[in-house]
Parts: structure tokens; sequence; C-alpha cells
């Protein structure tokens, strides 16, 4: 059959999405590009925002349109929380949820960077999220399982790869195995040059971590840490298992290890209960913590979460002005980080995309850095300076 794909939302589908059409490919089929028209249309979906359901349904649509003729399977996380309303859609003619996916997955569409699924699932329940519902308890494969997979990543040829996850901090705890454990293990397989942790809880990111993170081979000097919210009344209402003293704390010891770090925070603008007073507290939180730049949600009803029957319901036009105030400090923020890293020389891994004539890299500390296309640097590593007209500041990609 031809195959094309489609991947919605995290990091984690898109390993799960390479690694189902690595398996198809495999058996004969051919795969082409989403754009183009296909027997099966394969669409991994998102569940996270409303924003993330419109564009699953538009997918669907999209892949109808193409080829009405063709199968349209809908899996992931949309397609287990809502399976009866997407069995609906026109020209699905199959619904696969999260059960049955493999705990070890890899993406491998570009030669470069890996993002390898180590964990799934999750046991927080916070008050505005689905993913447990959708996606499980927390669950991972044993440390020994990980490794071979990994082995088999650096035998591929990446030399970075992405640890990705739905909790990623609370990988092994059912096989009595440390999340700190896995990472030294890694650090010492050849042939893999660097490793990110896409995304960590502050709870769960010990000083150990960062001591290890600080001193490694290959771990990079870039964390993503969830913060959601800059309010500890907020915090408590979120059911989340930490307040801002601790967040602060986090983010100025790795700092204190690693002056240069690039940290991510992800915020939730406009959940219930954030009065002004409160999202005026987000905002002189954030501006006084050393974070890098922001991923930005705008907060929305989630079928099934707790947060429904919360009252202090903020407007959604309210919703959406917090968000824009976010982003615009997210922006001043990122463009502070790149400032101060201008004149240092930090390493690049080259990718291979020919972007009219340039291609790009990021530094260890995650930022995109621009040269002329040259062949014979992709894939590999290479000491740049860092100066105002080699960067791109887009990190829309991340």
């Amino acid at each position: 059959m031809i195959i094309a794909a489609h991947t919605l939302g995290c990091k984690l589908n898109f390993a799960e999405t390479s690694d189902t059409l690595r398996r198809l490919a495999a058996e004969g089929n051919t795969i082409v590009s989403w754009g183009e028209k296909a027997d099966l249309y394969l669409i991994n979906t998102c569940t996270v925002t409303a924003v993330a359901e419109k564009k699953c349904r538009n997918a669907i649509r999209q892949a109808h349109r193409k080829n009405p003729d063709a199968q349209i399977v809908v899996m992931g996380c949309f397609a287990q929380s809502a399976a009866e309303e997407v069995a609906k859609l026109p020209g699905v003619t199959q619904v696969l949820g999260n059960e049955g996916k493999r705990l070890l997955s890899f993406s491998s569409d570009d030669r470069t960077r890996t993002f390898f699924k180590i964990q799934d699932g999750c046991d927080y329940f916070c008050t505005y999220c689905a993913i447990p519902y959708a996606r499980g308890r927390s669950r991972s494969a044993t440390i020994e399982e990980t490794l071979c997979m990994a082995r088999h990543i650096a035998e591929r040829g990446a030399k970075e790869v992405v640890l990705t996850g739905i909790n990623t901090g609370t990988f092994g705890l059912q096989n009595n195995e440390r999340f700190i454990d896995l990472l030294k293990e890694l650090d010492a397989i050849e042939g893999i040059l660097r490793y990110r942790i896409s995304s960590i809880e502050p709870n769960l990111l010990t000083d150990d971590i960062i001591d290890f993170v600080a001193l490694s081979r290959a771990f990079l000097p870039h964390f993503h840490i969830p913060l959601q919210a800059g309010s500890d009344h907020v915090l408590k209402m979120m059911h989340r298992r930490y307040d801002t003293a601790l967040y602060r704390q986090k983010i100025e010891y790795i700092k204190e290890k690693m002056p240069d770090a690039c940290i991510a925070a992800d915020v939730m603008a406009g959940f219930n209960g954030e009065s002004e007073d409160e999202f005026e507290k987000v905002l002189a939180f954030i501006e006084s913590i050393p974070i890098s730049y922001l991923h930005v949600f705008t907060y929305s009803d989630r079928p099934g979460t707790a947060a429904l029957q919360m009252p202090e319901k903020v407007p959604v036009n309210i919703r959406h002005e917090h968000t824009a105030r976010l982003l615009e400090l997210s922006n001043r923020k990122h463009q502070a980080f790149i400032n101060s890293q201008i004149g240092k020389i930090r390493p690049v891994l080259w990718e291979s995309s020919n972007h009219n004539g340039l291609m790009e890299g990021w530094t260890d500390n995650y930022i995109r850095i621009t040269r002329p296309y040259d062949s014979s640097r992709v894939n590999t590593i290479e000491e740049v300076e860092i100066e105002c007209s080699n960067i791109k500041t887009d990190i829309s990609s991340d």
C-alpha cells in the first residue's frame, strides 16, 4: 500500500509515528509525504488542548478530500479519549487508542537527531490534564531493554538523542530502577554524542541529576521544566507537586552549575482562579528567574478533568490576553538569553536540510545557528562562534 502519515502533538507522538512507519515500510509498503495521494492515511492525534483536537479533525478531513477512497486510521490520544466522535468523521475506517503501543520507539526520519521514547503514561492527574486518561499509568521498559534500543539507535548513525516521555522522571519506578541510573548508562554508549531530556517535572529533577548533567560526557546544558503557573495559589488548584520556591531553587541551581544552560518552561494562561492579581504574580515570578523562553498554552476545558467542576472561570478573551502577554515575555527572555551568548564559542550539530542555500544546526545550549550549506558538514559537530549574523531566533520547532 501507499501510506502517508501526519503527526500532531508532542515529541512522543513523532517517535511513535516514525516507529510505526518504519515497521510498515519493512513489510513492503511505500511511505509518501502527507501531501501526496495515498491508499492509507495514518493520523497520530493529540488531546492536550481544544486547539489540538481541532487540528486533528482538520487533518482527517484533509485526508478524506485528498482521496475519498482511502482508508484513514486515527491513532493516539484524541482517538483514545473521543473514539466514538472520531469514528463518525468522514472517511475514518479504524480508530486505535494507545493500548498496545510499544514502550520503546524512536524517530528515524532525521539522521542527525532522534526522538527516543523511554516512558509512557502519567500517575499525576493534574486537574486540567486529560493525558493520564488517554495514555494510562506511568510505565517504562527496564534500563537494560532501553540501553539495547539506544545501542540500535547509535548503530543507525544519529549523533543526538532526545529522551521523550509523558513524565520522563518517573522512568523505572515500577521496575525499582531510577531515572538517573539510566542517564549514567546512556552516557557511556559510544556513537551517541549528545543527549537532551525533552521535559522533566521540577519535583523529579533532583540535584543529583543536575550535578550529573553538568559533568557528563554527552548530556547537554538544556532543560525543559514545566512551570504551568507562577502562582502558588494556582499551582495548588492545578494539583501540581511543587511550589514556586522549589521551582526557583531548581532553576538557580542549574544556572549555578551551568551558567550558559538554556532553560525552557511550559506555562498555562487563563486557568481557573487566575485573577488579574494572580496573573501579575505569574509575570513577576517568571521575570525574576533565569528562564530562557516559554511554551505558552491557553487553558481549555478537557473532558473528564477535575477542573471542569472548579469555579472562577477566566473569560476566554482574558485567557487570550494573558497568552499574548506571556508570549511577549518569552520573546524578551529568549532575546536576553541569546544576547548573553554573543561572542561565545559553542559546539553545533549541523542538520541535513538545505534552506535556500543555508544549513542549520543547534548549539549544545539550544541556539539555532545557520551557515552556507555544505553537505560535508551534515551530522558533524563543529565549534562555532555565536554572532548576530549567524543566529536564527525562531524556536518554533522545539
